[in-house]
């Protein structure tokens, strides 16, 4: 590859060169010719050009106006692509179900989860994505401190495939990176309370070191706590942080049972 086209580490572009990845990360997901696949960040196409072959419409995203132009030029002749020339932030996903296969913008990890997971959870089937390492890791710490994490979790399966060498890119990152497999769960509840769901979980971690019998009573009354504890195996004295997703969302659906509706919390 001519230097002046090695892509520019500040923007988070470390491209992924390595055939067996490319190919392993494909086969993480079930792949239907109907299927809408989404390249988030598509670089130089190295995704891309094996995606177009597995699926009838292949969304390729990249903001950055050569590679853009190199991908039109690249999958001029594929009529099965759509590239756009977009920050994916900006980007409006179409309202369909769709997956996603891709090699993410390290530096915009956490928006583009929120995009996939939260703003998409109804649409968002299924996803391999590569990922740094880190914000991985965030993603499965015992203590939760971020709501969106518990909200993630509620509607979606995540597993750490493996690690990746660096040398499966160009550049090679200076961090290490992972293969992450996302699978939408059958949700507990419907997804149009996702915003009441995450108002409440953020609410009750707004002090997240409270012990969980206090935080739960800003929402329910003290004998609603009690029974809580007992039906859902919650451990009162340990801080909120610790409840694990499940008990998570069996407390929501209680409030949404038990707690009238003025005394919810609110945005």
């Amino acid at each position: 590859m001519p230097k002046k086209k090695r892509p520019v580490r500040y923007t988070g572009q470390h491209f992924t060169i390595d055939k067996h990845l490319i190919t392993d990360t494909i086969s993480q997901i079930q792949i239907n010719p109907n299927d809408t696949i989404i390249d988030i960040g598509a670089g130089k196409g190295f995704i891309t050009v094996h995606l177009v072959k597995s699926s009838n419409k292949v969304i390729a995203v990249e903001n950055d106006y050569k590679l853009y132009k190199h991908l039109r030029k690249r999958f001029i002749e594929n009529k099965n692509i759509h590239i756009v020339r977009e920050d994916f932030r900006k980007y409006i996903v179409p309202k369909i179900p769709f997956k996603v296969v891709s090699n993410i913008p390290f530096g915009i990890t956490s928006d583009i989860f929120k995009i996939l997971m939260f703003k998409n959870a109804a649409f968002f089937q299924e996803g391999a994505i590569i990922l740094q390492l880190e914000p991985a890791r965030k993603l499965f710490t015992k203590k939760v401190y971020n709501p969106f994490v518990i909200f993630y979790h509620t509607f979606f399966d995540l597993r750490i495939m493996y690690e990746i060498s660096p040398e499966s890119f160009l550049p090679p990152p200076t961090v290490k990176s992972v293969l992450l497999k996302i699978t939408k769960k059958q949700p507990a509840f419907d997804v149009n309370y996702k915003e009441k769901y995450l108002c409440f979980i953020s609410y009750m971690l707004k002090r997240p070191h409270l012990p969980t019998r206090t935080a739960l009573k800003k929402v329910f009354r003290k004998n609603q706590v009690r029974e809580l504890a007992e039906k859902f195996n919650i451990d009162l004295n340990a801080e909120i942080v610790c409840l694990e997703t499940p008990q998570w969302v069996n407390c929501f659906l209680e409030m949404l049972e038990v707690v009238p509706e003025k005394y919810h919390p609110k945005n």
